[in-house]
Protein backbone atom coordinates (compact mmCIF):
# COMPACT_ATOMS: atom_id res chain seq x y z
CA UNK A 1 0.00 0.00 0.00
CA UNK A 2 1.31 3.17 -1.12
CA UNK A 3 2.29 5.31 2.21
CA UNK A 4 3.47 2.39 4.15
CA UNK A 5 6.22 0.55 5.22
CA UNK A 6 6.60 -3.41 4.25
CA UNK A 7 4.79 -5.79 6.27
CA UNK A 8 7.55 -8.20 7.77
CA UNK A 9 7.13 -11.44 6.43
CA UNK A 10 9.40 -14.17 7.43
CA UNK A 11 11.15 -14.30 4.19
CA UNK A 12 11.94 -11.20 3.69
CA UNK A 13 12.46 -10.39 7.71
CA UNK A 14 16.17 -9.32 6.91
CA UNK A 15 16.25 -9.08 3.35
CA UNK A 16 17.09 -5.46 3.18
CA UNK A 17 19.44 -5.70 5.72
CA UNK A 18 22.62 -5.19 3.93
CA UNK A 19 22.17 -2.27 1.76
CA UNK A 20 21.15 -0.79 5.34
CA UNK A 21 24.28 -2.21 6.74
CA UNK A 22 26.39 -0.66 4.16
CA UNK A 23 24.38 2.73 3.78
CA UNK A 24 24.67 2.77 7.41
CA UNK A 25 28.04 2.75 7.85
CA UNK A 26 29.01 5.15 5.78
CA UNK A 27 26.34 7.96 7.30
CA UNK A 28 27.75 7.08 10.75
CA UNK A 29 31.37 7.73 9.39
CA UNK A 30 30.71 11.12 7.19
CA UNK A 31 28.61 12.61 10.45
CA UNK A 32 31.38 11.77 12.95
CA UNK A 33 33.96 12.94 10.70
CA UNK A 34 32.47 16.20 10.44
CA UNK A 35 31.41 16.16 14.16
CA UNK A 36 34.94 15.96 15.23
CA UNK A 37 36.06 18.62 12.63
CA UNK A 38 33.39 21.29 14.17
CA UNK A 39 33.63 24.66 12.99
CA UNK A 40 32.67 25.35 8.98
CA UNK A 41 32.72 21.62 8.30
CA UNK A 42 30.19 20.57 10.21
CA UNK A 43 27.82 23.70 9.74
CA UNK A 44 28.14 22.71 5.62
CA UNK A 45 27.42 19.34 6.33
CA UNK A 46 24.29 20.72 8.60
CA UNK A 47 23.27 23.14 5.79
CA UNK A 48 23.18 20.04 2.93
CA UNK A 49 21.36 17.77 5.47
CA UNK A 50 18.35 20.65 6.24
CA UNK A 51 18.26 21.79 2.53
CA UNK A 52 18.02 18.00 1.44
CA UNK A 53 15.44 17.45 4.46
CA UNK A 54 13.31 20.62 3.34
CA UNK A 55 13.71 19.59 -0.46
CA UNK A 56 11.95 15.99 0.35
CA UNK A 57 9.33 17.64 2.87
CA UNK A 58 8.49 19.81 -0.14
CA UNK A 59 8.73 17.26 -3.07
CA UNK A 60 6.43 15.09 -1.10
CA UNK A 61 3.55 18.06 -0.34
CA UNK A 62 4.04 19.41 -4.37
CA UNK A 63 5.46 22.76 -2.99
CA UNK A 64 5.95 25.17 -5.58
CA UNK A 65 9.85 26.21 -6.85
CA UNK A 66 9.52 30.10 -5.86
CA UNK A 67 8.30 28.87 -2.41
CA UNK A 68 10.60 26.15 -2.03
CA UNK A 69 13.75 28.69 -3.10
CA UNK A 70 12.73 30.93 0.14
CA UNK A 71 12.53 28.21 2.63
CA UNK A 72 15.63 26.84 1.39
CA UNK A 73 17.55 30.39 1.40
CA UNK A 74 16.52 31.22 5.37
CA UNK A 75 17.50 27.53 5.98
CA UNK A 76 20.94 28.52 5.12
CA UNK A 77 21.23 31.43 6.32
CA UNK A 78 19.80 30.57 9.99
CA UNK A 79 22.16 27.34 10.19
CA UNK A 80 25.15 30.19 9.03
CA UNK A 81 24.26 32.34 11.99
CA UNK A 82 24.09 29.85 14.41
CA UNK A 83 27.79 28.15 13.58
CA UNK A 84 28.66 31.97 13.89
CA UNK A 85 27.35 32.51 17.27
CA UNK A 86 24.39 33.66 16.51
CA UNK A 87 21.49 31.83 17.39
CA UNK A 88 19.18 34.14 18.69
CA UNK A 89 19.42 35.74 14.67
CA UNK A 90 18.97 32.59 12.91
CA UNK A 91 15.83 31.89 15.15
CA UNK A 92 15.09 35.41 14.28
CA UNK A 93 15.11 34.00 10.84
CA UNK A 94 13.47 31.39 10.72
CA UNK A 95 10.56 32.72 12.72
CA UNK A 96 9.83 35.66 9.65
CA UNK A 97 10.82 32.88 6.98
CA UNK A 98 8.17 30.65 8.22
CA UNK A 99 5.60 33.69 8.41
CA UNK A 100 5.88 34.91 5.35
CA UNK A 101 5.39 31.15 3.85
CA UNK A 102 2.89 30.63 5.81
CA UNK A 103 0.85 32.98 3.87
CA UNK A 104 2.48 31.55 0.21
CA UNK A 105 2.02 27.91 1.14
CA UNK A 106 0.93 27.00 4.91
CA UNK A 107 2.58 23.74 4.89
CA UNK A 108 5.87 24.85 3.72
CA UNK A 109 6.47 27.21 7.06
CA UNK A 110 5.84 23.84 8.58
CA UNK A 111 8.38 22.06 6.89
CA UNK A 112 10.93 25.23 7.59
CA UNK A 113 10.43 24.65 10.99
CA UNK A 114 10.56 21.17 11.21
CA UNK A 115 14.45 21.19 8.97
CA UNK A 116 15.79 23.89 10.29
CA UNK A 117 15.39 23.75 14.28
CA UNK A 118 16.89 20.19 14.16
CA UNK A 119 19.93 21.82 12.36
CA UNK A 120 20.28 24.79 14.44
CA UNK A 121 20.24 22.79 17.94
CA UNK A 122 23.12 20.06 16.20
CA UNK A 123 25.20 23.26 15.15
CA UNK A 124 24.77 25.25 18.65
CA UNK A 125 25.03 22.11 21.15
CA UNK A 126 28.54 21.76 18.76
CA UNK A 127 29.59 24.57 19.81
CA UNK A 128 29.40 24.46 23.37
CA UNK A 129 31.96 22.93 25.97
CA UNK A 130 32.54 19.49 24.90
CA UNK A 131 30.37 20.06 22.06
CA UNK A 132 32.13 17.16 19.90
CA UNK A 133 31.07 14.85 22.89
CA UNK A 134 27.65 16.11 23.28
CA UNK A 135 26.50 16.20 19.64
CA UNK A 136 27.71 12.34 19.21
CA UNK A 137 26.10 11.55 22.49
CA UNK A 138 22.55 13.27 20.81
CA UNK A 139 23.30 10.54 17.85
CA UNK A 140 24.55 7.75 19.39
CA UNK A 141 21.12 7.47 21.14
CA UNK A 142 19.05 7.62 18.43
CA UNK A 143 21.36 4.94 16.28
CA UNK A 144 21.03 3.11 19.17
CA UNK A 145 17.32 2.98 19.15
CA UNK A 146 16.86 2.23 15.37
CA UNK A 147 19.18 -0.79 15.02
CA UNK A 148 17.79 -1.99 18.79
CA UNK A 149 14.34 -1.50 17.20
CA UNK A 150 14.60 -2.87 14.00
CA UNK A 151 16.63 -6.12 15.25
CA UNK A 152 14.50 -6.49 18.26
CA UNK A 153 11.11 -6.11 16.67
CA UNK A 154 11.79 -7.68 13.24
CA UNK A 155 12.98 -10.84 15.89
CA UNK A 156 10.33 -10.90 18.75
CA UNK A 157 7.80 -9.74 16.60
CA UNK A 158 3.94 -9.18 18.63
CA UNK A 159 1.68 -6.68 18.97
CA UNK A 160 2.09 -3.36 16.69
CA UNK A 161 2.18 0.04 18.12
CA UNK A 162 0.27 1.88 15.51
CA UNK A 163 -0.42 -0.42 12.84
CA UNK A 164 -2.20 2.27 10.76
CA UNK A 165 0.42 4.68 10.70
CA UNK A 166 3.74 1.95 10.57
CA UNK A 167 2.83 -1.48 10.63
CA UNK A 168 6.42 -2.83 10.99
CA UNK A 169 6.61 -0.73 14.45
CA UNK A 170 6.17 -3.14 17.19
CA UNK A 171 6.42 -2.66 21.09
CA UNK A 172 9.24 -4.92 21.53
CA UNK A 173 10.77 -2.89 19.09
CA UNK A 174 10.35 0.34 21.46
CA UNK A 175 11.18 -1.75 24.29
CA UNK A 176 14.25 -2.68 22.46
CA UNK A 177 15.15 0.33 21.70
CA UNK A 178 14.60 2.00 25.03
CA UNK A 179 16.93 -0.12 26.67
CA UNK A 180 20.18 0.53 24.20
CA UNK A 181 19.42 3.90 24.03
CA UNK A 182 20.04 3.76 28.08
CA UNK A 183 22.89 1.42 27.78
CA UNK A 184 24.39 3.92 25.39
CA UNK A 185 23.31 7.04 27.38
CA UNK A 186 24.84 5.92 30.80
CA UNK A 187 27.99 4.57 28.91
CA UNK A 188 28.59 7.41 26.59
CA UNK A 189 28.01 9.81 29.73
CA UNK A 190 30.97 7.99 31.82
CA UNK A 191 33.37 7.74 28.95
CA UNK A 192 32.95 11.58 27.80
CA UNK A 193 32.97 12.71 31.21
CA UNK A 194 29.43 14.34 31.66
CA UNK A 195 27.54 15.58 34.31
CA UNK A 196 25.21 12.85 34.10
CA UNK A 197 24.41 11.11 37.07
CA UNK A 198 24.61 7.55 36.01
CA UNK A 199 20.49 6.46 36.41
CA UNK A 200 19.74 10.05 35.33
CA UNK A 201 21.27 9.39 32.18
CA UNK A 202 19.97 6.21 32.06
CA UNK A 203 16.67 7.15 32.21
CA UNK A 204 17.31 10.29 30.08
CA UNK A 205 18.54 7.90 27.04
CA UNK A 206 15.31 5.93 27.57
CA UNK A 207 13.03 8.85 27.33
CA UNK A 208 14.63 10.10 24.19
CA UNK A 209 14.35 6.82 22.55
CA UNK A 210 11.13 7.28 22.75
CA UNK A 211 11.18 10.81 21.21
CA UNK A 212 13.64 8.86 18.08
CA UNK A 213 10.22 6.56 18.20
CA UNK A 214 7.65 9.51 17.96
CA UNK A 215 9.74 11.35 15.32
CA UNK A 216 9.58 7.89 13.32
CA UNK A 217 5.67 8.17 13.49
CA UNK A 218 5.50 11.03 12.70
CA UNK A 219 7.47 11.13 9.60
CA UNK A 220 5.44 7.69 8.70
CA UNK A 221 2.15 9.59 9.48
CA UNK A 222 4.02 12.32 6.72
CA UNK A 223 4.53 9.76 4.14
CA UNK A 224 1.15 7.97 4.25
CA UNK A 225 -0.72 11.33 4.34
CA UNK A 226 1.32 12.22 1.35
CA UNK A 227 0.62 8.66 -0.40
CA UNK A 228 4.95 7.82 -1.07
CA UNK A 229 6.70 4.52 0.47
CA UNK A 230 9.86 6.52 1.31
CA UNK A 231 10.97 10.76 1.17
CA UNK A 232 13.00 10.24 -1.13
CA UNK A 233 15.52 7.31 -2.85
CA UNK A 234 18.91 8.92 -2.59
CA UNK A 235 19.84 6.27 0.55
CA UNK A 236 19.78 3.18 -0.75
CA UNK A 237 18.13 0.99 1.65
CA UNK A 238 16.84 3.78 3.82
CA UNK A 239 15.16 5.62 1.01
CA UNK A 240 15.56 9.43 2.06
CA UNK A 241 17.40 11.90 4.42
CA UNK A 242 14.09 11.83 5.79
CA UNK A 243 13.84 8.64 6.20
CA UNK A 244 17.34 8.12 7.59
CA UNK A 245 16.91 11.25 10.54
CA UNK A 246 13.25 11.45 11.29
CA UNK A 247 14.59 10.14 15.21
CA UNK A 248 17.31 12.74 15.47
CA UNK A 249 15.32 15.74 14.41
CA UNK A 250 13.44 16.29 17.66
CA UNK A 251 15.99 14.21 19.56
CA UNK A 252 18.88 17.11 18.74
CA UNK A 253 15.78 19.91 19.19
CA UNK A 254 15.09 18.51 23.27
CA UNK A 255 18.95 18.04 24.01
CA UNK A 256 19.58 21.46 23.28
CA UNK A 257 16.73 22.73 25.23
CA UNK A 258 17.89 20.76 28.08
CA UNK A 259 21.66 21.68 27.75
CA UNK A 260 20.04 25.76 27.35
CA UNK A 261 18.17 25.52 30.11
CA UNK A 262 21.15 24.10 32.53
CA UNK A 263 23.21 27.22 31.11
Amino acid sequence: MAGSEPVVTPGSRYGDLLPRILVGIALIALALGAVWLGGIAFALLAVVVVLLIYAEWCAMHRVGRAVRMVGMFALAGAVLFTHLDYAAYALMLVGIAAAVLFFLASIAAWGLLYAALPGIALVWLRAEPLGAQLVIWTLVIVWATDIAAYFSGRTIGGPKIAPRISPSKTWAGLGGGMIAAALAAWLLARQFGLDLNPVFAAALGALLAVAAQVGDFFESHLKRRAGVKDSGNILPGHGGVMDRLDGVMPVSVLVAIAIGLTR
